[in-house]
């Protein structure tokens, strides 16, 4: 069983690409998203232009300025690595990854329809699909008369002239097969159609390893809140225990309010990823809370910023003018009455 679960566990990695930290890692991959929402302002200016957006066209338009305005208001956090509002950029990111994966594969399918369509017997017709029209106006078909790939000349007889001089066209439609109308299967199989799965594909493969990196980044600041924070001896809990100390309890100072009850359910859709007290957490543990203490003695034994800096122009001879000689008497300890 424990086999198992080591092999389907999700997979938490400690750094981006192998070259940067989780944090500038999440960092850029945060800029892309903010990049990728920007679109949504371009595509709602489009409508003054007179074009004609389907329902699911607008409605992916208003969606990614929602998104933007999220993503901008909790990025900042990154550098702050603030508990909450890196866990919420986190499971924010999961969540739009899933919308866009919606969006991707209604558009896909639309797509395949109008390209089989452009390839069958049903060419000419209206698009199928949702947005199919928008796409298929802006996709630069031009739906001729003869679906041909290229053009082939024999020579056939005629009436009163010598049968070799006499040319006819023959289109060849080369590689690309008909259908009788539109359909996802007829629409994949075409040339071009491969290229952009495979696209897809990779490019999907590419956001699931962001995904894993930004919750790796959220995982790592949860658990250094709870080192820093916890009122208990141990707050990975007792041996026994299978996860640490949650950080949004409501007696914590981060469960209090509407963040606390969001931070639960946040933590309760994954607490075996969030707060696993897994092998290995007591020598983390041990190192985070050496490096704390270290922080805490070393800030203790600093000498007082006034004191520190009356030291230096002592030294420096930069100082205060000794008083004058008339104000002190005998051998200059005591004032002159």
């Amino acid at each position: 069983m424990g086999l198992l679960a080591r092999i389907f566990r999700i997979p938490r990695p400690e750094s981006f690409l192998y070259l940067m930290s989780l944090r500038t890692g999440t960092e850029l991959i945060t800029l892309s998203l903010l990049l990728n929402k920007v679109s949504g302002i371009y595509g709602l200016l489009a409508l003054l232009t007179g074009i004609h957006l389907s329902p699911l066209q607008l409605s992916m338009y208003i969606y990614s300025l929602i998104a933007l305005v999220i993503t901008v208001l909790l990025s900042p956090h990154i550098r702050i690595q603030s508990p909450f509002q890196c866990l919420a950029l986190a499971c924010f990111y999961i969540l739009d990854s899933v919308i866009n994966a919606a969006y991707t594969a209604a558009f896909a399918m639309t797509w395949f329809l109008v390209v089989s369509q452009h390839h069958s017997d049903a060419a000419g017709n209206e698009a199928p699909g949702a947005g199919g029209s928008t796409i298929d106006a802006t996709a630069g078909f031009t739906s001729p008369a003869f679906n041909v790939s290229h053009v082939d000349v024999a020579v056939a007889a005629d009436a009163g002239v010598i049968p070799r001089d006499e040319a006819v066209l023959l289109g060849a439609s080369g590689f690309t097969t008909t259908a009788s109308g539109p359909s996802l299967g007829h629409g994949f199989l075409q040339a071009e159609s491969i290229d952009s799965l495979v696209l897809i594909c990779g490019l999907w493969a590419v956001r699931i390893y962001f995904i894993l990196v930004v919750m790796s980044y959220a995982r790592l600041v949860l658990r250094e809140h709870i080192v820093a924070t916890s009122r208990t001896t141990n707050p990975l809990g007792a041996k026994s225990s299978p996860y640490m100390e949650d950080p949004f309890a409501p007696h914590l100072a981060e469960g209090k309010g509407w963040k606390g009850r969001l931070g639960r359910i946040m933590i309760g859709l994954s607490r075996g990823y969030w707060l696993e007290n897994e092998a290995g957490n007591e020598a983390w543990f041990n190192r985070m809370e050496g490096r704390f203490r270290r922080r805490v003695r070393t800030e203790e034994a600093a000498d007082p910023p006034g004191l520190e800096e009356r030291e230096r122009r002592r030294r420096s001879g930069t100082g205060p003018p000794p008083p004058a000689p008339q104000f002190l008497g005998g051998q200059g300890q005591f004032l002159r009455v």
